[in-house]
């Protein structure tokens, strides 16, 4: 496989593309945590169990997952534009359909659906970068959409909580619905088309198996996707577990759940602005490896602390833990898109699939391991950050990777 220098850059403002390709990736943080504090009401709207609430929840990071394989040769293909606002269609649609569901079961398959749509935001945004960028470029660009990412997950559950002292569980559907309009309409107006007509490529099916082939077993890709993909697994555990940890346990109200999550987005956001900053001065192999490995840490303290009656206490692990995800983020993806040569969004959809297939099963395993204390949640925690540290040690041997 070999290198291809990024396209010729369309006249768009760095700024502006940040900020709206920012927008695109938080269509996760906003469809998860804007109802992470309305599982009751749900589950009482419509007849069914908290445990059956929150499989939706592990069915949304399953569609993320499963859409970015597909969107991977779409966009190769047909470009970048025309897929991701077809995507975000499928979003609004669904997302409508949502507010007007009628059991748990027709909610469920929307859930499905409506990741399918917003996962064209997250692959087809990476996407446009490495079209653009080179890598230490890339991994600046992309740590400052993180940063703008990063407010989703502070303002969702915060607006969620406060939504539901006015509105019922359905009117933080009717958000997400806007949500999506804007985003479609940002999209029109500023994104151009960022791959040429004559780079693009039909593949077959045969041939695409291929490519698929190609990167897996190229330690270049493959380390840095898998090993980032575990570092970004624990918040996928701290978003499943959280509400049980914060509200039941601790007996925070929703107001106070929102404000909780918020501070460890905030620890999220001030660490993207690091990343930038660290960037300038480090190559980003070096600091992937140095953020898995303050993660590990910071998750060995959290675990360790499980059975604290004090939540401020639990809290400061948490945030230190949470506040490495960017790093982890950025620099995984720009290292293993690097070596992606000319089939970024071949590439794209599997970072995507590695990291949202193994954020649904960290969130299924919070769930399954359920025992009415904080356990299940740190030792996910744990568990992951210890294997994105173990897989990047490991594949550091032999030929150089990182």
């Amino acid at each position: 496989m070999t290198m291809s220098e990024p396209a010729a850059r369309p006249d768009v403002s760095s700024t502006r593309l940040t900020i709206v390709l920012g927008a695109l990736t938080a269509f996760a943080p906003f469809s998860t945590d804007m109802y992470l504090a309305s599982f009751s009401s749900i589950a009482e709207s419509l007849h069914t169990g908290l445990g059956e609430v929150q499989f939706t929840l592990s069915v949304f990071f399953f569609g993320l997952a499963l859409g970015q394989l597909f969107y991977g040769p779409l966009i190769d293909r047909f470009g970048r534009r025309i897929p991701l606002l077809a995507g975000i269609a499928l979003y609004i649609v669904a997302s409508l359909l949502i507010v007007v569901a009628p059991d748990i079961t027709t909610f469920t398959v929307l859930r499905l659906l409506q990741a399918l749509g917003g996962c064209t935001g997250m692959i087809i945004s990476r996407a446009i970068v490495r079209d653009l960028f080179d890598e230490r470029g890339s991994a600046r660009i992309l740590s400052s959409m993180m940063v703008v990412q990063g407010l989703g997950p502070i303002i969702a559950p915060i607006c969620g909580g406060y939504l539901l002292t006015l509105v019922d569980w359905r009117g933080v559907f009717v958000f997400l619905v806007l949500f999506g309009v804007c985003c479609f309409l940002a999209v029109m107006r500023h994104i151009p088309e960022t791959l040429p007509a004559g780079r693009r490529y039909r593949t077959s099916l045969p041939r695409l198996l291929i490519v698929f082939c190609e990167l897996l077993s190229d330690r270049r890709f493959i380390v840095p996707t898998v090993a980032g993909g575990f570092g970004l697994a624990t918040l996928f555990a701290f978003i499943s577990g959280s509400p049980f940890v914060f509200m039941e346990l601790h007996g925070a109200s929703r107001q106070q759940y929102g404000w909780l999550f918020g501070l460890c987005a905030f620890c999220m956001v001030a660490a993207a602005r690091l990343s930038g900053m660290l960037l300038r001065r480090f190559q980003p192999r070096a600091v992937l490896f140095a953020a898995l490995a303050a993660e590990t840490a910071f998750a060995i303290v959290l675990a360790s602390l499980s059975r604290t009656p004090s939540l401020p206490v639990l809290m400061i692990p948490l945030c230190l833990c949470m506040a490495t995800i960017p790093l982890i983020g950025a620099t995984s993806t720009a290292v293993a898109m690097s070596a992606c040569g000319n089939q970024a969004g071949s590439a794209s959809s599997l970072v995507g699939v590695m990291q949202f297939g193994l954020a649904s099963l960290a969130s299924a395993l919070v769930g399954l391991f359920h025992n009415g204390t904080a356990f299940p949640m740190t030792v996910v925690i744990l568990g992951c950050s210890l294997g994105g540290f173990a897989l990047l040690v490991v594949g550091r041997r032999g030929r150089p990777v990182l």
